[in-house]
C-alpha cells in the first residue's frame, strides 16, 4: 500500500480540490522552509497562482502579483475566439480591456507575435503587474476605453474583454481565495453583474476597425443579456460556449 502524501492530505483538508496537482506545483516552486511557508499561506487561503508567481491561460504562463485579479483558465476561450477572428488579419491591433495581469494580451501576443497588443486597467496595481508581462508603453492606466491612446480609435481588430461580472449580492458566496485576496474592483459587476458590460457596449463600437471583433466573457445566466447589450449597438453577435473550460463568451463583430 502506498504511503499517504502528508502534503496532499494537508491541502485536501484545507479544501483544495486538486490537492495532488497543487502539491506537485508547490514542491517544484520551493523546498524546505520555503515550501513550508508557501503551504501555510495556501492553507490560509491565498491563491495558488499568487504563491507560484504565475498563472496559465491558453497554454501561456503569465506573471501574477498579490492583490491583482488571478487569470482564470476559462478566459482561454476569449483568446481562442480572438485568434480565430484574426487569422486573416496581418499585423492586427489587439486590446486587452480590464487587463489585470495582462494575461489575455500576453496569450494573444504569444500566438501572434506580429500583433500590436495594448492593455489597460483602472487599478494601478494591475497596470504595474501587466507592465511586467507586456511592453510598458503598451499598458495604459485609466477607465475602460478612455485609457487608450486616441490614435487607436477605429483601428482595433480585436478587443478582448473580461470585465467584472459577478453580481454584487453574489460576492459573498465566492470562494475565500477570491473574495479575500482579489480586489472587489476586479469582481463586482453591479446589481445584476452587467454594469461594465453596458459601459463596454456603449463605448466600444467606435474603437473597432471595420470587421473588428469584441470578445466578451460572461456567464451562462448572463449570456443573453450580455449579447443583447452588444447587439443593441449594431454589432453582429454570437454566443460561444466551451464545456471543457466551463466558459461562455459573446463574440460581437463590427460590419
Amino acid at each position: 500500500m502506498d504511503t499517504p502524501d502528508p502534503l496532499v492530505a494537508q491541502l485536501r483538508a484545507a479544501g483544495c480540490v486538486y490537492a495532488e496537482e497543487e502539491a506537485r506545483l508547490l514542491r517544484e516552486a520551493a523546498d524546505g522552509e520555503a515550501l513550508r511557508a508557501l503551504v501555510v499561506r495556501r492553507v490560509a487561503g491565498e491563491p495558488l497562482e499568487v504563491l507560484l508567481g504565475w498563472a496559465e491561460v491558453a497554454g501561456v504562463r503569465v506573471r501574477t502579483a498579490p492583490g491583482v485579479f488571478v487569470p482564470r483558465r476559462r478566459s482561454g476561450l476569449l483568446v481562442r475566439l480572438a485568434l480565430e477572428a484574426l487569422a486573416a488579419t496581418p499585423t492586427p491591433v489587439v486590446v486587452d480591456l480590464c487587463c489585470g495581469t495582462g494575461a489575455l494580451g500576453v496569450a494573444v501576443a504569444h500566438h501572434r507575435p506580429d500583433a500590436d497588443v495594448h492593455a489597460c486597467d483602472l487599478d494601478p496595481a494591475a497596470v504595474a503587474c501587466a507592465q511586467r508581462n507586456l511592453p510598458r508603453d503598451r499598458v495604459h492606466l485609466g477607465d475602460l476605453l478612455h485609457a487608450l491612446p486616441t490614435e487607436l480609435r477605429g483601428r482595433v481588430d480585436a478587443l478582448v474583454v473580461n470585465t467584472p461580472y459577478v453580481p454584487s449580492p453574489a460576492l459573498a458566496t465566492m470562494p475565500p481565495e477570491a473574495r479575500e485576496h482579489e480586489p472587489r474592483l476586479a469582481l463586482d459587476g453591479g446589481p445584476d453583474g452587467l454594469d461594465l458590460h453596458r459601459r463596454v457596449a456603449e463605448g466600444a463600437p467606435p474603437w473597432l476597425a471595420p470587421g473588428g471583433v469584441l470578445a466578451l466573457e460572461t456567464s451562462e445566466s448572463q449570456a443573453e443579456g450580455s449579447a443583447g447589450l452588444l447587439a443593441a449597438t449594431g454589432l453582429r453577435t454570437e454566443l460561444h460556449r466551451d464545456e471543457e473550460l466551463d466558459a461562455v463568451a459573446v463574440l460581437a463583430r463590427r460590419t
